[in-house]
């Protein structure tokens, strides 16, 4: 009788151990479960973060790319603004007496060359008109088209007509006098684009402008004897 007790009690212990057994189990497994959920949260909070922060690159990239319409007109004035001062340099090589007037006419070939070239390529990829290139208003001439004149010191037919019948000194004078005019013309022209354009390209540029010709302006003036 006594051995049957002390088996039922042995019985009831190992119950009762292992059904504590059974709620610690359960205690740890909502542990783990409580532990992991705030890791996954934080993982998709990352995810979320990353995608913020790609956003504001894109739409920094396009900022820099955006252009308004002070960046068109300035582009499409001074393609042929350039263009009459190649022409006007063009004629350098040929009539100039002095060296010193044919190395500068060459440098300014040097650089509003390839400046009407990058222009030109803004313009077709903001798909806006790159303007003619074809001879108007005097036939050879670049830059002579009947609006061109509108624009700060350009060349009028005139005074095309006049380089173009003078060679050695008179040439020389003539040139540095009329091409003084000429940048001073795209020195204001540029200083109007730093102060209202948008395209950040094209207003280093302008700025570039200001600085090449300003001291071309001051060489030119020191050939005058001024």
């Amino acid at each position: 009788m006594a051995s049957r007790r002390f088996l039922i009690r042995r019985t009831a212990a190992l119950a009762t151990a292992a059904t504590a057994a059974v709620a610690l189990a359960a205690c740890g497994s909502s542990s783990e479960s409580s532990s992991s959920s705030p890791s996954s949260s934080s993982g998709r909070s990352g995810d979320t973060g990353a995608m913020g922060s790609a956003d504001p690159s894109a739409t920094g990239s396009a900022a820099h790319g955006s252009h308004n319409t002070q960046d068109v007109s300035f582009t499409q004035q001074m393609i042929p603004h350039h263009r009459q001062a190649v022409a006007m340099a063009d004629l350098a090589a040929l009539r100039a007496q002095s060296p010193q007037v044919k190395d500068l006419a060459e440098k300014i070939k040097q650089a509003q060359g390839p400046e009407i070239a990058t222009m030109s390529g803004w313009l077709e990829s903001w798909g806006e008109q790159v303007p003619d290139d074809s001879p108007s208003g005097m036939e050879g001439m670049p830059g002579m088209g009947k609006d061109h004149l509108a624009m700060p010191g350009m060349m009028s037919h005139a005074d095309m007509q006049k380089m173009m019948g003078l060679s050695g000194e008179a040439f020389d004078t003539a040139f540095l006098q009329m091409m003084i005019r000429h940048h001073q013309g795209a020195i204001e022209m540029a200083h109007t684009e730093q102060a209202k354009g948008a395209y950040g390209p094209c207003m280093t540029m302008a700025k570039s402008i200001v600085s090449s010709q300003s001291a071309e302006i001051t060489e030119m003036n020191q050939m005058l004897g001024k």
